[in-house]
């Protein structure tokens, strides 16, 4: 059975209930339960902090356990080269996903410390970008030919 984690980041524990206009009116735990319906034939393993040392200690521990890591860091994405560093190190192939179209937003979204450690980045789908994150782990191609720089 394939294994993805799923990392979230700060303030992603208030998705249904944070500015719906931008992020929608479904919490996360609802829409997990939809995905694992969804895909019952992936193992998905769910994280969420708003520290950065638990994010980064739980990367760490995807080692072994995780074909693939689907990570929407949220603003740590635009500050923390250690959550790069991190995604760098753990030789586990990882997509990050953003719910909101950051590249429609503020500038200082519009860079990304963790991007280049990627195999790729999903933005501005709403929360099936999580779903397509999983399709792309799924292929033919992915994850074990996936390389991360």
């Amino acid at each position: 059975m394939l294994r993805i984690a799923i990392i979230n980041g700060p303030n992603l524990n208030l998705l249904g209930k944070r500015e719906p206009n931008i992020y929608g009116s479904t919490g996360f735990d609802e829409y997990l339960d939809t995905l694992r319906q969804r895909f019952p034939a992936v193992k998905l393993d769910y994280f969420q902090s708003n520290v950065e040392g638990e994010l980064i200690n739980h990367l760490h521990s995807c080692i072994g356990r995780a074909e693939g890591i689907i990570i929407n860091a949220g603003a740590y994405t635009h500050t923390s080269i250690a959550l790069a560093d991190a995604i760098s190190s753990i030789g586990v192939p990882a997509i990050e996903v953003h719910i909101s179209n950051v590249l429609a937003r503020e500038e200082y979204r519009k860079t990304s410390y963790i991007a280049t450690k990627c195999v790729g980045s999903i933005s501005g789908l709403g929360l099936e970008g999580y779903a397509l994150a999983i399709i792309h782990f799924s292929g033919p191609a992915a994850p074990n030919s996936a390389q991360i720089s």
